[in-house]
């Protein structure tokens, strides 16, 4: 089953490979996507390993209360693609970007390269972070659904996911994506429903959970209202913001054929995280519910983190043969995620800083060739982050090293992208600000506020997203409103007015050839 799934994928990268003649084609694949691939590559790269086994594990730790992901991710999700994505569309075909540091710099009509450098610096900087989390992830999946060595199920993913990148860049990606996602969608959708089904006392599960935990049914969490639950909550809520301007989710509207497969897309891409999400969730529930009893931790029986309850379920509800299928699906949210980071990061260091502000005459093709060997060289510095993290940090859980990385990407990007979408008044010097207070608070939520006394733990239940994405927000409106900028603010109105006519017209030529037929 495994070496069939590689095999697909290899094929894919094959084909993309075929089609990728410029730089261009390599980093948004022509704007070719139609809305199914779009969709579902944006989603699955949005999910990647934290889905099927950190959030499946915190499902099993925390309960009833994990739903509120769900929710969270559902309206980022929903603001991502109903409000924000048609003006991004529009806005960047007008710009011609093709990358969302492109966007930035036409928008800001910037006259130095300092939102590039910075743009691109920090980029580079949580996406290593990010892949060696899904790197990381690799090597557990593979310890523990086959036994294999950690380090070796690490090298196996890392050599599979780096070579069809390199070779069909952006759309291998894209592709890989849409048959991952699927393959997620189907395996989260069977497991639960079939483990229920073949439970004989199914209809007990509430009261089975009450008596082992009663937290475990409140959806507040253990212990029912208080601050500190409520802080849990809302840190797992906001962990949708990340869908709200992330770059590797946000190319995806750049590399869509029109705006009309937006519209179509943004129902699959819903749908698509209600059922996975939901679905995650369950599985963790029922796997506490079969696996521990009453005064047993999960820990002790589903690993750090709870992280093994995938697995366990796999085992206890299917024959051996399918555990290969379950094994190609976690490695599916691990792949799209980090072939879309990899082609991200590989060609904002391309593009946007050696293309645009070093050799400025550098070719279409050679800059595809450069792009690839510097895909070559994240991917193993990714892979030398993970294995250093594994040796240091032992008891890491998949969930938060991932949502570490999420996290930055996300306040160090969104705030600067929904204000550069929604607001005429901001500025570049704002944008500039708001991406460095996001990625410094990142850190120093993580590493500073979260070890202090009193207030620590409540920063430890929220993460490090919340007050990250909001100081970058407020930074990104005080210095806007500081240093205003009247011809920007203006030359934007112009642009704006600029796509909503040209929307308009379109429209009216549509209507006007329909009625003449």
């Amino acid at each position: 089953m495994i070496v069939i799934y590689v095999g697909i994928l290899m094929c894919l990268g094959y084909i993309a490979s075929k089609r990728v003649k410029s730089m261009k084609d390599f980093v948004i694949g022509g704007k070719s996507l139609g809305f199914l691939v779009a969709a579902f590559s944006a989603q699955a790269t949005g999910e990647s390993a934290w889905l099927l086994l950190g959030l499946t594990g915190m499902g099993a730790m925390l309960g009833f209360s994990t739903y509120w992901v769900v929710v969270g991710e559902l309206l980022g999700v929903g603001v991502a693609w109903f409000l924000m994505a048609n003006r991004f569309k529009r806005l960047t075909d007008k710009y011609d970007s093709i990358t969302v540091i492109d966007y930035m710099v036409n928008r800001f009509r910037s006259k130095t390269n300092v939102l590039r450098i910075v743009s691109a610096i920090v980029l580079t900087v949580f996406v290593l972070i990010y892949i060696s989390a899904q790197i990381d992830a690799t090597g557990s999946a593979f310890e523990t659904f086959l036994n294999w060595d950690y380090h070796v199920g690490a090298v196996v993913g890392f050599f599979v996911v780096a070579t069809y990148c390199i070779a069909g860049g952006f759309l291998a990606a894209a592709w890989t994506d849409m048959f991952q996602g699927a393959m997620m969608l189907i395996c989260l959708l069977l497991l639960p429903a079939v483990a229920y089904l073949s439970l004989s006392n199914s209809g007990s599960i509430y009261a089975g959970l009450s008596a082992i935990e009663p937290g475990l049914v409140n959806m507040w969490g253990a212990g029912g209202f208080s601050l500190m639950n409520m802080s849990v909550v809302i840190g797992m809520m906001l962990i949708g913001l990340g869908f709200m301007g992330s770059p590797q989710v946000f190319v995806r509207f750049i590399a869509i054929r029109s705006e009309q497969q937006i519209n179509r897309g943004k129902w699959v891409a819903m749908l698509f995280t209600l059922l996975v999400d939901f679905s995650a969730v369950s599985i963790g529930v029922l796997g506490r519910y079969i696996f521990t009893t009453q005064g047993v931790e999960a820990e002790t029986v589903l690993g750090n983190g709870a992280q093994n309850v995938l697995s366990e379920l796999v085992s206890y509800t299917f024959p051996p043969l399918l555990v290969g299928l379950y094994v190609a699906a976690v490695l599916s949210a691990i792949m799209s995620t980090v072939s879309s980071l990899l082609v991200m990061a590989a060609s904002s260091i391309t593009h946007d800083l050696y293309e645009k502000i070093i050799n400025p005459d550098l070719s279409d093709s050679h800059a595809a060739r450069l792009c690839r060997r510097i895909t070559i060289v994240l991917a193993a510095a990714s892979l030398g982050l993970a294995i250093l993290v594994s040796i240091l940090s032992p008891d890491r859980t998949i969930f938060w090293f991932v949502i570490f990385g999420w996290a930055g990407i996300a306040a160090t990007f969104c705030p600067m992208i929904i204000l550069s979408l929604f607001w005429p008044r901001f500025t570049e010097r704002a944008a500039i600000a708001a991406m460095i207070t996001g990625f410094s608070m990142t850190l120093i939520s993580k590493f500073v506020l979260q070890s202090m006394d009193g207030i620590g733990p409540y920063f430890t239940a929220l993460e490090t997203m919340p007050p990250s994405f909001l100081s970058a927000l407020l930074v990104g409106y005080v210095v806007s409103i500081m240093w205003p900028d009247k011809q920007l603010e203006a030359q934007y109105r112009a642009d704006l007015a600029s796509i909503g006519h040209a929307k308009d017209e379109g429209v009216q030529v549509a209507v006007e050839s329909v009625a003449s037929n």
